[in-house]
């Protein structure tokens, strides 16, 4: 996990050098080679089977000062899919049943500068099955609801399948927008437009590709305006502070919004002024989340504090609802 530099006191910036997991401590650029203005690497990068021949490749939005015009999409070495860099997810197509395929994303910016690579992720296609013209029966009971401006949150009952289902497919209005695996039946779709009717639907796909008929429309809006999207915070935050060898450290936990991918970047406000950006490599948290930073070796002295998460599109989330805490003696 690293940080990403921002404004903050002396003690934070004392407490983010001192932890393990930090693996930078360098504070903005030092020279102006061309590798420092590459587009970063996409994080959150997920491989999910989508049938026996097909993956579902997603992964967040990347920043970046000129902005972004494209994404390739890696299997192994070879490219094998692009996409306008509006958009964080592709079906690769044309595979083997049976098969372990790695894949990577890299982004490309309007400048045409590619960027390093993203992690390596894994996805195993199932088994063909020989001779399966039936599809799943459709999805039931779909439902959903907006979560602020820019989210809204949608669920259904499972289907079935003489086999097994493999994926779920949600479209919005006609056009496919997300899968999910098999054994999930609800998800987050960000990025959307505030004030905004939508319309979405939900298809079951087997291993051999039949798909369902669609569920009925759930029709949303999303609320007017901006606002401080509760619906896309993290929920359950806690913070205490624990004192060890003459010093104080504040303690966090927190469970990630439930979203259309995986979060990777926090951001944590700390007396009302950004503090740190938190990035997970490797696997980030699913259910809970901890983070502890140094807070100076003072007692009494009392902290406010808050979370947000970095949405898979690239926009900020909600706030936690504010902490207070003190380094008692």
């Amino acid at each position: 996990m690293r940080h990403v530099p921002a404004p903050l006191p002396r003690l934070a910036i004392l407490a983010l050098c001192a932890l393990p997991l930090v693996t930078s401590c360098g504070w903005g650029r030092t020279g102006g080679g061309e590798s420092e203005r590459l587009p970063g690497a996409p994080v959150g990068v997920t491989a999910e089977a989508g049938s026996a021949t097909s993956v579902h490749v997603m992964w967040n939005a990347v920043s970046s000062d000129q902005g972004i015009s494209r994404y390739e999409v890696y299997r192994g070495t070879t490219k094998v899919k692009e996409v306008p860099g509006s958009e964080h997810m592709v079906d690769v197509t044309r595979l083997r049943p049976s098969t372990v395929y790695v894949f990577t994303v890299r982004a490309r910016d309007t400048e045409g500068r590619l960027g390093p690579q993203s992690r390596e992720v894994r996805a195993t296609t199932p088994r063909a099955v020989a001779a399966d013209r039936v599809a799943p029966t459709g999805p039931g009971s779909p439902s959903g609801r907006a979560v602020g401006s820019r989210a809204v949150q949608l669920s259904w009952s499972a289907s079935t399948d003489d086999r097994d289902v493999v994926s779920y497919d949600i479209y919005q209005g006609t056009t496919k927008i997300h899968s999910v695996g098999g054994n999930q039946t609800a998800t987050v779709v960000t990025g959307l437009r505030p004030g905004t009717p939508y319309v979405f639907t939900v298809r079951a796909r087997d291993a051999a590709d039949n798909l369902s008929p669609a569920t009925a429309t759930v029709r949303l809006t999303t609320t007017p305006g901006t606002d401080n999207g509760r619906g896309t915070a993290p929920t359950d935050f806690r913070a205490t502070t624990h004192r060890a060898d003459g010093a104080y450290y504040i303690d966090l936990s927190w469970t990630p919004p439930l979203t259309d991918g995986t979060v990777t970047e926090y951001q944590i406000q700390l007396d009302g002024q950004p503090a740190t950006s938190l990035v997970w490599g490797g696997t980030p948290p699913q259910e809970k989340a901890t983070y502890s930073f140094y807070a100076g070796r003072d007692a009494g002295v009392t902290h406010r504090i808050r979370i947000r998460a970095k949405l898979p599109d690239g926009t900020w989330g909600g706030f936690s609802p504010e902490r207070t805490v003190k380094t008692d003696g």
